[in-house]
């Protein structure tokens, strides 16, 4: 192993925990949709670990067809750039869809009176709410579809430092250094989102969220739609 790819491999490291990060769309999605569709803990990281080989992967794929037709870096990256515009906006169209849906859901759930009569005559009043109530019926098939939609937009997410990573040695002819850059770049990506995500739940866990708990979903579907609009408006 030359010295060179030694280089590359601790840049990776670098690159790929400090890329996740400062990247809030690699983790953002995972923490506010567990914690409002009360994902369990196991599928919270099936789903996050899933999502993240997509993003990977999909750009290690399209680097390894660009290393294959000899297509120049700046090239690759303008394709990464192109889908990391796709990525912002489906980001962006499924955080405001989201958002109306949880404002919908808000509204509908919004607690009111019931009046209580007794055989003696006497009455009284006590507020009620429905929220909650057979969740796993009317989410049922939203809560399946979720995950999908996270998982294709993360199939378009790109990882951009990985192409010139790869591109490096891919010029000297060393595949091993190739396998090797964009493996670590790749695991070390995902188990810093694995990581946030995770300390972000059962941080959140231990919150006293349930004042809110009626307005969860919106506040999910805002947080998402500013993720991707920071994406896509300010190059985070």
């Amino acid at each position: 192993m030359t010295n060179e790819i030694l280089v590359l491999t601790g840049t990776a490291v670098t690159i790929g925990f400090f890329h996740t990060i400062f990247g809030p769309d690699h983790y953002l999605p995972f923490i506010v949709l567990s914690k409002t569709r009360r994902w369990s803990g196991i599928k919270t990281v099936i789903i996050t670990l899933l999502c993240g080989i997509g993003h990977v992967l999909s750009s290690i794929l399209l680097g390894f067809i660009g290393i294959a037709l000899g297509i120049a870096v700046f090239k690759l990256e303008a394709i990464e750039s192109f889908r990391g515009d796709i990525a912002a906006w489906f980001l962006i169209a499924f955080g405001f869809t989201y958002l109306i849906w949880g404002i919908h859901r808000a509204i509908r759930h919004k607690p009111h009176q019931h009046v209580h009569l007794h055989g003696d005559g006497e009455e009284h009043t006590h507020p009620h709410q429905h929220f909650g109530e057979h969740v796993h019926v009317h989410d049922s098939t939203s809560g399946n579809v979720t995950p999908w939609i996270l998982f294709i937009i993360f199939v378009f997410g790109p990882c951009e430092p990985l192409i010139p990573l790869v591109m490096y040695p891919a010029a000297k002819g060393n595949i091993l250094g190739v396998a090797l850059v964009s493996s670590v770049f790749g695991l070390i990506t995902i188990a810093t989102m694995l990581g946030i995500v995770l300390l972000s739940y059962y941080g959140l866990a231990r919150l006293p969220l349930s004042r809110i708990e009626r307005y969860s979903h919106a506040l999910a579907g805002l947080a998402i739609l500013l993720c991707g609009s920071a994406i896509k408006f300010l190059g985070l």
